[in-house]
């Protein structure tokens, strides 16, 4: 049974970093409609910058704060070439996402090389009830419920938030009002880095990444935030945590070649099961 809890703590916290991925996709998509596939780039960056960062000598919380900067400011340029230019269509921009995403390969290469990296993470052991958890888990999995009662704040308490939530429901009227659509937009993108840079910093001392670790985190990333219709930033976290248990799960008692198969396939019966519940699909502001 402790080794049952001690897969399932580990689970949730790495589900907690597919739930940071996926908000920043629900950030981008609430605000502009576009799926925002450069958003797992936007983590390796982060968590590439925090190891290169921590090497060269820099301070814990220094360091990984640094890297989730720079992963927002390549959310804002994310947005200057996605939907820079006035009239840009949510279709053209979600390709611009995708070819800024390979293009970003190119550039993580050069930068860091093509050799997976890691770093040290919150050391030593704790325990919860008895069941031995690292530290570093706890120290994700509370970041993570920290950030999430901040952004459901945010978006549900602040004029910020409801001017987001405005250029969502109805972009034609929010420009009527005097909302900046457009600025609207990039503060979306950036705080989509911010949160892919923040869920590559939690996750690189628990998963080594490399240039090509966004294709994993883009692909639990969507599918924790389609859960909820990529409006919804709690369910997101919901489906990103099933879907980090379950891999925790498959690897400790199967084999760990299919966690991610097996993970996957769980989130598409959970998706079929809510779309059938849902015929019709419409989008939704509630968080």
């Amino acid at each position: 049974m402790i080794e049952f809890f001690t897969h399932v703590l580990s689970g949730v916290a790495v589900g907690c970093g597919f739930a940071l991925v996926g908000s920043g996709l629900v950030a981008v998509y609430r605000v502009t409609g576009v799926v925002n596939f450069a958003q797992g780039m936007f983590a390796v960056v982060g968590g590439l910058c925090a190891s290169t960062f921590l090497a060269a000598g820099l301070w814990h919380g220094v360091a990984e704060l640094s890297a989730v900067a720079v992963a927002g400011a390549v959310g804002a340029l994310t947005w200057a070439l996605a939907l820079g230019k006035p009239g840009t269509s949510a279709m053209n921009a979600l390709i611009v996402t995708l070819a800024v995403g390979f293009l970003g390969y190119a550039v993580l290469v050069s930068v860091f090389g093509d050799t997976p990296r890691s770093s040290t993470g919150l050391a030593g052991m704790t325990s919860v009830f008895g069941v031995p958890v690292r530290t570093h888990h706890l120290l994700v999995i509370g970041v993570t419920a920290v950030v999430f009662i901040l952004l459901w704040l945010f978006l549900t308490r602040t004029y910020l938030g409801k001017a987001l939530t405005a250029c969502a429901t109805n972009p034609y009227a929010a420009r009527v009002i005097g909302i900046p659509v457009a600025r609207m937009a990039l503060f979306a993108f950036v705080l989509g880095g911010i949160l892919g840079g923040l869920a590559g910093v939690l996750l690189i001392p628990l998963r080594p990444m490399s240039f090509n670790s966004d294709v994993s985190l883009i692909v639990h990333g969507f599918a924790a935030a389609i859960l909820g219709g990529l409006t919804r930033p709690m369910v997101a976290l919901a489906g990103g945590v099933m879907l980090g248990v379950v891999e925790s799960l498959v690897a400790g008692y199967a084999n760990p070649a299919y966690q991610t198969m097996v993970a996957l396939m769980v989130m598409l019966v959970v998706m079929v099961w809510h779309a059938a519940r849902r015929p019709t699909l419409h989008q939704e502001v509630t968080v």
